[in-house]
């Protein structure tokens, strides 16, 4: 039996197969009128249409290849946990195997780690304030991920979190029976060919939001041109963040793409982030401080020896703040600073007492504190620059109006790098050295901090409403 529903406008109608062979339960169908069409609106999908046979040839190889990949992948988990024993956790969802159960309809939203995770709150937000049945399932691939999405949202009984399972068909399929989705979000470049195939064989529409392509990522994706325009082409729509993204996703196939801003423009500081900066400010004191915000491996070392260099000949005063971004290497910078002859304070340690007056490096072990850190600092370096990782972003230290110093490899976030050094709200460096003392230079330069500072602010208004268009693209599509 076939039925057809006829979709909201602008949607393509989706044939729903349901097999007579097998114990198959319609779910509760409502029914409304729009002009002369009978709309049916299952609030579950049913059963999918088989794959066609040219599709599943083209995905064989891909799939086959998780075959020896699927025994690497858990030697990696077990190999991460040693530095962070979270990745022990959970490990059967990996392969699609779920425990919890969602009440009632559920949109899905997938955000790999914790940049995509802080991005995505905001839209997040908007999705459960626009429907209040629904359940968002908040799949992430890290623990850093679901540890942040679980202090954003914390004791909302409408955000259930799990890890989205290895991109393997059977995987995929016990992932979807177990959730069926209404419609899924996935943030920014998570393209994976067996889930969206998938999702569009069952009816599942799919929004990529937030997207961003790299040039870089760009000349990978096209050395498999059949494969990538297959796979973008299963997409419902796209919501990139630049007119230079859109361009680069639309020349490797993809359809349907609007261009509605970055999200992260829209992470506001929660007034308990609020209130927490201005507790930083306090126990920091009235020392001038630099902030070292979210460093990659290579990059602490250097900067720990730059400072070093940079301070006036037994200054004592100046503090700095250093945020590793990964959990999982707090203890290994810890060591660095302390065989420099640093004097360390853990935030975790005495997390309500001001900071001992020694105190040369004050060390942020722990997460969704960023704004707060970037209210406690009177210029930050932005970590992931300095080596060529591609940056992280900035737009946190914009929305406190916190200036910034970038180093030379920003292509992550090139387009906002660009941008804000345009708009005075950032300063490039050539090289960590360089940056340092471009950070001591500014805190004895209070006019052009105050300068840059305004420029951030206004940087990040400018900025703002790419929820707002991204909820609208999903009005457009009939979500």
């Amino acid at each position: 039996m076939i039925i057809a529903c006829y979709s909201r406008p602008r949607f393509p109608v989706i044939p729903y197969t349901v097999s007579s062979g097998l114990n198959t339960t319609l779910p509760q169908i409502k029914v409304s009128f729009s002009g002369k069409n009978l709309i049916l609106s299952p609030p579950l999908p049913l059963r999918h249409n088989p794959m066609p046979l040219f599709q599943r040839l083209l995905l064989l190889p891909y799939n086959l290849l998780w075959l020896p990949v699927l025994p690497v992948a858990l030697f990696r988990l077990f190999r991460r946990a040693r530095k962070q024993p979270a990745y022990l956790q959970h490990i059967r969802e990996r392969f699609g195997s779920y425990g919890v159960r969602t009440p009632g309809p559920v949109i899905w939203v997938h955000a790999v780690s914790l940049g995509e995770t802080r991005a995505a709150e905001p839209l997040v937000r908007a999705l459960l304030e626009r429907l209040p049945e629904h359940t968002v399932v908040f799949t992430h691939m890290t623990p850093t991920g679901r540890e942040t999405s679980e202090a954003l949202f914390d004791g909302n009984t409408r955000v259930l979190r799990a890890y989205l399972p290895y991109d393997f068909e059977p995987f995929v399929a016990r992932f979807l029976r177990h959730f069926r989705p209404m419609f899924g979000i996935i943030m920014e470049t998570e393209i994976w060919p067996v889930l969206l195939t998938a999702c569009r064989h069952r009816g599942i529409p799919i929004l990529l939001a937030n997207a961003r392509l790299s040039e870089r990522s760009a000349r990978r994706y096209a050395h498999l041109p059949a494969l990538t325009r297959f796979t973008l082409g299963t997409l419902t729509a796209i919501g990139a963040q630049s007119a230079a993204d859109a361009a680069r996703l639309t020349a490797l196939g993809a359809r349907r793409v609007s261009i509605t801003g970055n999200i992260k423009f829209d992470v506001e500081p929660s007034p308990e982030n609020l209130a927490l900066g201005t507790d930083f400010r306090i126990r920091r004191g009235m020392r001038p401080t630099i902030f070292a915000a979210s460093t990659r491996e290579g990059e602490e070392e250097a900067i720990l020896d730059a400072f070093i260099r940079a301070c006036p000949s037994g200054n004592q005063e100046t503090l700095l703040i250093l945020t590793p971004r990964h959990l999982q290497r707090f203890d290994e910078v810890e060591a660095f600073i302390r065989a420099r002859g640093l004097t360390v304070t853990r935030r975790s340690v005495a997390p309500s007492d001001p900071l001992p007056i020694d105190t040369q490096v004050w060390l942020g072990d722990s997460i969704g504190e960023m704004f707060a850190y970037y209210m406690a600092a009177d210029v930050a370096l932005i970590g992931g620059s300095w080596q060529p990782f591609g940056g992280q972003n900035p737009i946190e230290a914009c929305a406190v109006g916190t200036p910034i110093l970038l180093g030379p490899h920003t292509f992550n976030f090139q387009r906002i790098a660009d941008e804000a050094v345009e708009a005075g709200a950032a300063r490039r460096c050539d090289d960590i050295e360089s940056g340092m003392r471009t950070a001591f230079a500014l805190l004895e330069d209070h006019a052009a901090r105050m300068a840059m500072s305004e420029a951030a602010h206004t940087f990040a208004a400018t900025n703002r409403g790419a929820t707002t268009r991204t909820i609208a693209l999903l009005n457009e599509l009939g979500l």
